[in-house]
């Protein structure tokens, strides 16, 4: 028997010395504890060395997806060929299946060569010959490195990366906004409270408190390329009757600063909101246009990737994010939750609440089909996409109209029936009536026969 064994420096083929050792799988490292009894089980036969670092990560590459590499087919042709009679043992069973198909090699695979392996990796230094442990180690290292450079630069999930950790900043910058914007309302509502009553949008009251300072300023400062006419002037009107506390210059200055990191903050936000939405529609334009970007993007981040979110059914990208809630309602046996993430598109929020499952589980359906579009599809369009949205819509007017046409076929059924019941009641009344005036007359008749 013949063994294959891989290396960072290059292929090594061993001739099995004693084939009988091989049966006992328990107790075969026993005979791997010493350089010695190691090589009374193996013996080196051929060992290719790798040229350079491009050549082992091409082996590498190769062996990683199962496929049989120009150098390996070029050693077992050389080797291994000439004793066609003779098994190879390989540690990969996929491997071994291409090498039998190219190559008509009879090659072997079972717990007692994958525990071969181990013992062989065990004693390599001293099982192959004219090798330093320095040199190995140098080249494991430089092909880990390769290796690694290469599954990164070929990844098919290395776009979403940026999508995930841009929506991931994108939900990071909004907490610190509002943490920011709370924090500038209440420092600066102590010298003019009144201003937050009047500018309810945060970034334009974090431009006036910048421009403005001390609310004496108020009355000969220019805000309006900040506020309408109306609003600017209810502002210094406030400033004149405002019952805030004094403030120091440096309380002023604290203050601006801290608008100056909100205004930036929010800037950057917008420039990131833009290249989250160029980016979702490059890479995933049907699943954009079906669900928006953001709820697209916090899919694909839920998921980890595109590629993972598209392995999803389109029952587990309906609740996708409401797990707490499905485990909950599992524990206590309660209705599981109709949408998770989904739920804030915008097909979804303009549904009444009586629709909101119907067309969560159906816009589910339909952005499962365009995730695997985009996804395992070669067109870059979102024909698809919007093909299957405008049926979206038309089957959600279609589910509002016919709730209107019932609601307003209630209650013309509902008359009609209370007119058909009174019918009824009327009919039983009178047949009531007959059948009491029948049984007096009969009773009379039987009584004047007795007489």
């Amino acid at each position: 028997m013949l063994v294959l064994f891989e290396t960072a420096a290059g292929y090594a083929i061993f001739k099995v010395l004693d084939e009988s050792k091989l049966q006992q799988v328990d107790s075969l490292y026993k005979e791997f504890e010493t350089p010695e009894k190691a090589n009374k089980i193996l013996k080196l036969k051929h060992f290719e060395k790798f040229q350079d670092t491009t050549e082992a990560l091409a082996a590498a590459t190769a062996l990683v997806e199962g496929k049989l590499g120009k150098s390996l087919k070029k050693v077992l042709k050389k080797v291994v060929a000439k004793e066609a009679h003779e098994q190879l043992a390989i540690s990969d069973a996929k491997l071994g299946g291409v090498i039998k198909e190219k190559l008509d090699l009879s090659c072997v695979h079972s717990p007692a060569v994958a525990e071969l392996m181990r013992c062989i990796r065990s004693q390599m230094e001293a099982l192959i010959s004219g090798l330093p442990p320095r040199e190995i180690s140098a080249m494991s290292l430089g092909l880990a490195h390769s290796l690694s450079r290469y599954k990164l630069k070929f990844s098919p999930d290395k776009v979403d990366t940026m999508i995930v950790q841009a929506i991931s900043l994108l939900d990071d910058l909004d907490k610190e906004l509002n943490n920011y914007n709370m924090r500038c309302r209440e420092w600066y509502g102590w010298h003019f409270p009144e201003l937050g009553k009047v500018v309810t949008d945060n970034l334009a009251y974090c431009k006036t408190v910048r421009k403005v300072g001390d609310r004496t300023n108020v009355a000969t400062t220019d805000l309006s390329e900040i506020l309408p006419e109306e609003i600017e002037a209810e502002v210094k009107l406030a400033a004149e009757i405002s019952m805030g506390t004094e403030v120091s210059e440096q309380d002023i200055g604290n203050i601006r600063h801290l608008c100056d990191q909100v205004i930036e903050i929010s800037e950057y936000r917008a420039q990131l909101y833009d290249y989250l939405k160029n980016r979702m529609m490059a890479i995933a334009p049907n699943l954009t246009v079906m669900v928006g970007e953001l709820v697209g993007a916090r899919l694909i981040s839920h998921a980890g990737s595109l590629l993972n979110l598209a392995k999803h059914p389109a029952s587990t990208v309906q609740i996708l994010g409401a797990e707490k809630a499905l485990f909950r309602a599992l524990k206590t046996r309660k209705d599981t939750p109709k949408y998770g993430l989904i739920y804030h598109a915008s097909l979804v929020g303009q549904t009444t609440a009586k629709n909101k499952g119907k067309i969560s589980r159906m816009l589910a359906a339909k952005t499962a089909l365009a995730i695997r579009y985009d996804a395992l599809g070669e067109d870059t369009n979102a024909e698809m996409g919007a093909e299957n949205r405008a049926k979206l819509e038309a089957r959600l007017r279609q589910l509002e109209d016919r709730g209107i046409r019932r609601i307003s076929g209630t209650g013309k059924a509902m008359a009609k029936a209370d007119k058909y019941q009174h019918k009824r009641r009327r009919r039983r009344k009178r047949r009531q009536r007959r059948n009491l005036r029948s049984q007096r007359k009969k009773m009379r008749r039987c009584q004047s026969v007795r007489r």
